[in-house]
């Protein structure tokens, strides 16, 4: 018989229900059956698991506690640091010296922070007499070298690194009507030489008479802003020196002619530039020699419209043989023309007042060929290449009458002048050699600039 043992005592013999059929005992009646008497036990709560013990909360592993204060922690600082961004001082410079404000505080509020308390000015009539006091401005405000409207002081914000400055107020004068007579500037001419332009433009001037709303009294108030004279500056070009190279710009008048196709092909083949002045009436049926001077990258400027004397030519024809001229180029060319040379290199200090507005300058030359008196190719080539200097001007005659003895003259002239180491350039290439020069004239640019005025005829200043 098998050997075993059982979980209770022998003497406490297991019940059966009684019946015709016999179960085994109930869990809860095996499990106290299987318990010795007065044995220790652990229950299932009792050092492992997660769960609660009698009376004393969460388990000894719980670490949320720690947690969601370190999370509080953290929030609280990421705000303090927010708030600390958003009100931080910044550095800016008050009224000369190094000052600190809080970040977009208003100038308004700047001013009170460092106890600013400018002075307002007056309310004065128009006689200068006080009306009101401090009936001005309330204080004078710059920022950054602009002036700030009283209004805006509770506006504008500072971010850091401005320049504030703040002042007393200034006086005003009382609401009045003014009475303007304009002054018209006067023009002088200064120097000598072949290229002539405007170096200072005129501005009108005014004297006013005030009449007071308040106080009713009529003043006088004088020139309240003096005229600035025109001058126009008359000089020659200066090519910066350069080892071994020196400048000539070749000039063409009365252009075009039957022969300036041939003038193309000589300057293209000795690999030389020039500048064609074009008589405006000729444009219309010489309309492709004008585009061939053009395109070739040559310069182009105008004799005016017809071969008059400009200097004795009312304003208004004046103006209109220039603008002719230039428009009946720019048609055909499409880009507008400034540069002017007069018929016969003349055009007076009435004519720059005038018509000041509409060139860019007037070029006359510094060696006549003498072409136009026809004394033959030969003298032609002698009396430019025996006289020529660093940034000289030759005028040359493009027309019917002269045009088969310059296509023979011409490249003698130009293999002479390379032989003596010229370059030959366009008159805008010329000026661009003078460092002084190029900074004050743009041959290309004509026009009144904003807030300019022609001056006046009648006496001018004397030529210094």
């Amino acid at each position: 018989m098998p050997r075993y043992t059982t979980s209770y005592s022998m003497n406490n013999k297991p019940r059966y229900r009684k019946g015709p059929s016999r179960q085994l005992p109930n869990a809860r009646g095996r499990q106290q059956q299987r318990r010795r008497k007065d044995a220790q036990y652990l229950r299932h709560t009792q050092g492992f698991g997660g769960g609660r013990r009698p009376g004393r909360g969460y388990g000894g592993n719980d670490r949320r506690p720690y947690a969601i204060i370190m999370v509080g922690c953290a929030f609280l600082l990421f705000a303090a640091s927010i708030v600390w961004y958003v009100n931080r001082g910044v550095e800016i410079t008050l009224n000369g010296e190094p000052a600190k404000v809080r970040i977009h505080s208003t100038i308004e509020q700047a001013m009170a922070e460092h106890e600013l308390t400018p002075s307002p000015g007056d309310l004065l009539a128009v006689d200068d007499e006080v009306l009101k006091r401090d009936g001005g401005t309330k204080c004078t405000v710059t920022l950054n070298g602009k002036a700030i409207a009283p209004g805006k002081l509770g506006k504008v914000e500072l971010e850091g690194g401005e320049k504030l400055t703040v002042e007393d107020g200034k006086d005003v004068y009382e609401k009045h009507d003014v009475a303007v007579t304009e002054l018209m500037p006067k023009m002088s001419v200064k120097g000598a030489g072949p290229v002539r332009y405007v170096e200072t433009w005129g501005e009108a001037g005014r004297s006013e008479i005030w009449t007071g709303h308040t106080s009713g009294k009529v003043v006088d108030k004088g020139i309240v802003k003096e005229p600035v004279d025109a001058v126009v500056s008359c000089t020659g070009v200066n090519p910066a020196r350069k080892k071994g190279v020196k400048y000539v710009a070749l000039t063409f008048d009365e252009s075009p002619s039957t022969h300036t196709q041939e003038i193309l092909e000589i300057l293209e083949k000795k690999d030389a530039k020039a500048t064609f002045f074009i008589a405006g009436d000729k444009v219309k049926k010489n309309a492709a020699a004008v585009q061939a001077i053009a395109k070739s990258g040559n310069e182009l400027g105008t004799n005016a419209y017809a071969d008059k004397d400009l200097t004795e030519l009312s304003g208004e024809d004046l103006r209109a043989q220039i603008t002719r001229a230039s428009d009946a180029v720019e048609n055909v060319t499409g880009s507008a023309v400034p540069l002017l040379r007069p018929p016969f290199g003349e055009f007076s200090p009435d004519n720059w007042a005038q018509a000041m507005d509409l060139v860019s300058a007037v070029v006359t030359w510094t060696i006549d060929s003498g072409d136009w008196l026809q004394p033959g190719a030969g003298e032609v080539v002698d009396t430019v290449t025996s006289s020529v200097s660093n940034g000289d001007i030759v005028l040359f005659t493009d027309s019917g009458a002269t045009g088969a003895q310059l296509v023979e003259a011409l490249p003698q002239v130009i293999d002479t002048l390379q032989s003596q180491g010229y370059k030959l350039v366009t008159l805008s290439e010329l000026i661009a050699t003078d460092k002084d020069l190029s900074k004050k004239l743009d041959l290309g640019r004509a026009g009144l600039p904003k807030g300019k005025t022609l001056p006046s005829l009648g006496e001018d200043k004397p030529a210094e």
